[in-house]
């Protein structure tokens, strides 16, 4: 398969390249330093758009789009969110998703077995007083998200969001190894429930929102 994993710089998403790269598949890497294969400003929409056609002339289709561009602002109190940090988690959560999907959805169209993959939050259920511009930037980005499951529909692939308390992953151990990270998803259980996804038809997940922390 064709895969393209946006942050994929990160823990996350090192976890989820060598999920698929293990599986034999195609992982098309990006992220804004370009450490992790492509160096692409998710933030510019030309730029996302380029590197949509030029995988579209090397490939004719993308089987996969895992967004895990991520980030979190928050605030002591309702009264002292800032609303520059709103800013910043638009760009992040909303902006970034709204350019690859734009992009990228005719190339799933192609696909046999496409799926588009975010990663969400509890908090954008039970939002906290403090946690005001990260839960509503995430409940942004599930609706843009099933928009899209929309725009799929009747294809062979979907559009799921798939929901953590919060993730962990080995530096994070390392670092606080008396720290039990209670109901926080592994970074590599994300990753294999990401790879689960192509087990179930498309018709079946598309628009679905499922929760890991069950």
């Amino acid at each position: 398969m064709i895969i393209l994993v946006t942050g994929a710089g990160g823990p996350t998403g090192e976890a989820v390249r060598g999920y698929f790269e293990k599986n034999g598949d195609t992982v098309i890497g990006v992220d804004r330093d370009g450490r992790a294969g492509e160096d692409v400003d998710l933030l510019d929409r030309d730029a996302v758009q380029a590197l949509a056609d030029r995988i579209e002339r090397e490939h004719g289709r993308v089987d996969g789009v895992v967004h895990l561009v991520g980030g979190w602002r928050g605030a002591s109190s309702f009264a002292e969110t800032s609303l520059d940090d709103w800013d910043v988690l638009h760009d992040l959560l909303i902006r970034t998703l709204q350019h690859v999907s734009l992009a990228f959805e005719p190339l799933l169209r192609r696909s046999e077995n496409g799926r588009f993959v975010i990663v969400s939050a509890k908090a954008a259920e039970r939002p906290s007083a403090g946690g005001a511009v990260y839960a509503t930037a995430k409940a942004a980005a599930e609706a843009w998200t099933r928009s899209l499951a929309d725009a799929l529909s009747g294809t062979d692939s979907a559009a799921v969001v798939l929901v953590v308390n919060a993730l962990v992953n080995d530096a994070m151990r390392a670092r606080k190894p008396d720290a039990k990270f209670a109901g926080f998803t592994d970074v590599h259980d994300l990753a294999a429930a990401i790879g689960g996804l192509y087990d179930r038809p498309a018709a079946e997940l598309n628009g679905t929102r499922l929760d890991l922390t069950a």
